[in-house]
């Protein structure tokens, strides 16, 4: 069978794959601790699943609206006005299959053959590839761990072409960890209205930050980059709402408008009665989400007081999300063998950084409970020892 083209230009999930690995062993009976998928843990608070289960029995079952329910829209718009400060009416948002769903529903929208898009490496695997898909050009800057990870205005402004169409921000950051502060957001969003190009700033970690590190929305920063700004975000990781599959994009009403046309003709609504337990988790009280953060922060203090103590790895210290990226230059080894060597020899999965856009790093991710973090650690450290 003679595939189309564009199934040869991108690659499949390393995240993906690397998790249903771990998953496979596990159901062989083998001991493995797993750091690869970016899931917490929790189950999804239950005043959540009791407004899912109330709207299931209320008949909530039928097809809706492609671009959501209009009482969640209102209360995604809501929710953008109150903790970001973006100015969105309903009409503004699209409730999406998930964070990544908005994302692939934005390049569709937006992206004509030889468009650019500035991504920032290390990025989120998919980025990258929703880019190709969508007909775009990706263009990659590398940033290192002197700079925290984090483009600075002169690259963006010095990977600015007449092609450019959008630059992608993603703070705090998947698989880093870092956040923008204040004052590095709005030197970009300097950049963004001086080279007149549009930003969508994924902020699905946004709620999960440590030691009071500020995020500040991109869009918040001023009339001139709101109008340039797209948002993307979701339920999964601050409400442990993975599974669910329901996020969202706000914008430019135009621009919604075409990604609910888009999503129209692919996946229509997203499931019905779920998005009833999204309302839920933005209208009612927000305590599961620091419950969830404190264990986070517990667990991430772990993490990094036990690998201050190995040798021949290193990494920033992360101010969000529930990642750690680790550089393994002194070990000799490329991401993708020390992942595989790791997990053969000591079944501990992690994702290797050329996923991401680096191949001497590896991600951990502490989205799991602190008995599984100190023995995976603890196999981590054998495996240093050991092979090095």
């Amino acid at each position: 069978m003679k595939l189309a083209a564009r199934v040869g230009q991108v690659t499949p999930s390393l995240t993906l794959a690397i998790a249903a690995k771990a998953k496979a062993m596990k159901a062989d009976g083998i001991d493995v601790c797993s750091f690869s998928a970016g899931e917490p843990d929790f189950d999804t608070p239950n005043h959540i699943k009791i407004a899912a289960e109330k709207a299931l029995n209320a008949g909530k079952t039928k097809y809706g609206p492609a671009a959501g329910e209009p009482q969640l829209r209102e209360a995604i718009a809501q929710k953008l006005k109150t903790d970001n400060h973006l100015n969105y009416s309903a009409k503004n948002v699209i409730v999406t299959n998930g964070g990544k769903h908005s994302l692939f529903n934005l390049m569709l929208a937006l992206l004509d053959p030889g468009d650019e898009v500035i991504i920032p490496a290390p990025f989120w695997l998919s980025y990258p590839e929703m880019v190709t898909l969508a007909g775009g050009s990706p263009v990659i800057v590398s940033t290192t761990a002197e700079s925290g990870y984090k483009i600075t205005p002169d690259q963006l402004r010095s990977a600015c072409t007449p092609k450019t169409k959008l630059f992608i921000l993603n703070s705090p950051s998947n698989p880093t960890g870092m956040v923008y502060s204040p004052d590095e957001i709005r030197a970009l969003a300097a950049v963004v209205v001086e080279q007149d190009i549009l930003v969508v700033s994924d902020e699905i970690y946004e709620k999960i930050l440590y030691n009071n590190v500020q995020h500040l929305s991109i869009g918040e920063v001023s009339e001139e980059v709101f109008k340039r700004t797209i948002i993307s975000n979701g339920f999964a990781k601050a409400y442990s709402m993975t599974g669910w599959r329901i996020g969202y994009l706000a914008g430019d009403a135009e621009l919604i408008q075409a990604t609910s046309t888009i999503q129209s003709h692919s996946t229509s609504n997203v499931c019905t009665f779920a998005q009833y337990g999204a309302i839920a988790a933005l209208e009612s009280p927000q305590d599961c989400v620091q419950e969830m953060l404190q264990a986070f922060a517990l667990r991430r203090v772990a993490v990094l007081e036990r690998i201050r103590g190995m040798s021949n790895i290193s990494c920033p210290e992360p101010e969000g999300a529930f990642y750690v990226f680790l550089n393994i230059t002194k070990t000799g080894m490329k991401s993708l063998k020390f992942c595989d060597a790791l997990l053969e020899s000591h079944q501990v999965a992690a994702i290797p950084g050329i996923a991401f856009g680096d191949d001497d790093c590896i991600r951990l991710s502490y989205a799991t409970d602190l008995p599984t973090i100190e023995k995976g650690l603890d196999r981590l450290e054998k495996f240093l020892q050991q092979h090095l």
